[in-house]
């Protein structure tokens, strides 16, 4: 059994089954086989429960630990493994559709998952069957992974302050340093954790998070996307095994595009919410104003053209992520072949993902404003909560300037420029 997994269990409740067991049943006739109607039956009964409980965990800032550990043990971290290793053998448009369900009921619990995700996709995309094997053995069995990349402060952009040094004699290795934006970690078992080695190249190291060496704490002051434990991890001389600790340059191509898709999945899941929601808040209403179109709200034709809006826009975000989705797909599908003809899948999967970030970047918190032209003042009150569609998509728009990425798309349209930097950083310009 995982930390993960051990966090939502009390005294009087039963030993869960393995993860493995989880998707038994589900789809027996082989690998490829699996559909996005079977995947979100499977996971439809945890989902609701995310969503009978998501507006009191945003008004108490609580984490969802709880719904992680039942996603785990559902099997939510194997959806992209092969159905041979345990897992579910879900392309990534249907991971993408299983994602935006997610956000639907919970915009949070759909970013906490990015980075373990991207760190599946490594297992499935490397050239080293020995770290392959055992980390699908991990995964299969339930474990869950965070992130800890981003550093904030004066670090220069393109290095990093955490280092990994070696520990003579000892099979481990040792992290040091601070990590900001840690989605995910403080629920994971284990973390995708950058650090400089020795020689100043960039590492990856899947830190152990249960260990005197590692802190991560819940300081994520954001005004949205509240519960997603985007806090501070901080390895003070934390131990890894040097097996466990690889070149970053031996990182997947696409990976950028893929955290994009994540937020895309989760804007999508977004603007399905504040659609499905307004909708019943009008369909329920029974007060309505003297100027009117008419006696009750859900016969009024203004507001069912609100309502009408809002299910376009989810429609138009569903479509552009899957469409991103698929530009992915596509990427991974030629990850380990000719490097001409990867390059060039890999810019279109990233320009792909960029012009749909732009749109709904826009498209959604706009949506989660107009939301309430179709509400009375009621729909105002902290009871109801509807504000944290808005500051949920607002804050998942902020992660990557858009504008950056339009600038890229209309240099593309214009010129045939293709972006070449697909590892995006950030941090202080260097010094000179």
């Amino acid at each position: 059994m995982t930390a993960a997994q051990a966090t939502s269990r009390t005294t009087d409740q039963p030993e869960p089954a393995p993860a493995a067991d989880a998707s038994r049943g589900l789809d027996s006739h082989g690998p490829g086989t699996t559909t996005t109607a079977r995947l979100l039956a499977h996971f439809a009964e945890a989902f609701a429960r995310i969503r009978e409980d998501a507006v009191s965990r945003d008004r108490t800032r609580s984490l969802p630990r709880s719904h992680v550990a039942d996603l785990a043990r559902l099997g939510f971290g194997r959806l992209r493994l092969p159905q041979a290793a345990g897992g579910f053998g879900a392309d990534l448009p249907q991971t993408a559709a299983v994602l935006t369900e997610l956000a639907a009921a919970d915009s949070n619990l759909a970013q906490i998952w990015r980075g373990h995700i991207a760190f599946v996709e490594d297992v499935l995309t490397t050239v080293d069957p020995v770290f392959r094997n055992r980390w699908t053995r991990r995964l299969a069995d339930g474990a869950v992974i965070g992130n800890a990349w981003s550093e904030i402060g004066d670090v220069t952009r393109g290095v990093t302050a955490t280092t990994i040094s070696s520990d003579d004699g000892s099979p481990d290795a040792i992290v040091d340093g601070r990590k900001f934006y840690t989605t995910g970690s403080i629920f994971a078992d284990y973390s995708d954790t950058t650090a400089a080695g020795p020689d100043g190249t960039l590492r990856i190291a899947l830190v152990p998070l249960a260990q005197d060496g590692v802190r991560v704490s819940d300081d994520w002051d954001g005004f949205g996307q509240r519960t997603t434990g985007t806090g501070t991890a901080v390895f003070s001389s934390a131990r890894v095994p040097r097996e466990d600790v690889r070149p970053f340059s031996d990182r997947f191509s696409y990976q950028t595009a893929l955290y994009q898709v994540v937020l895309l999945a989760t804007h999508a899941g977004i603007a399905r919410a504040v659609a499905r929601e307004t909708a019943s808040s009008v369909r329920d209403r029974a007060r309505t104003y003297s100027h009117g179109n008419a006696d009750r709200p859900q016969d009024d034709p203004q507001l069912l053209e609100v309502v009408g809006h809002l299910a376009a826009t989810a429609q138009a975000a569903e479509a552009l992520t899957q469409d991103a989705a698929r530009a992915l797909q596509r990427a991974h599908d030629v990850e380990r072949g000719d490097a001409g003809i990867r390059a060039e899948v890999g810019a279109d999967a990233e320009l792909t993902s960029a012009r749909a970030q732009v749109v709904l970047s826009q498209l959604v918190p706009a949506a989660a404003t107009r939301a309430f032209d179709a509400l009375g003042a009621s729909a105002v009150r902290e009871s109801a909560a509807l504000d944290r569609h808005w500051r949920n998509a607002r804050t998942v728009a902020s992660h990557n300037p858009w504008v950056y990425k339009a600038r890229l798309a209309g240099a593309h349209l214009v010129s045939g420029y293709a972006p070449d930097e697909l590892q995006w950083t950030i941090g202080v310009a260097p010094r000179t």
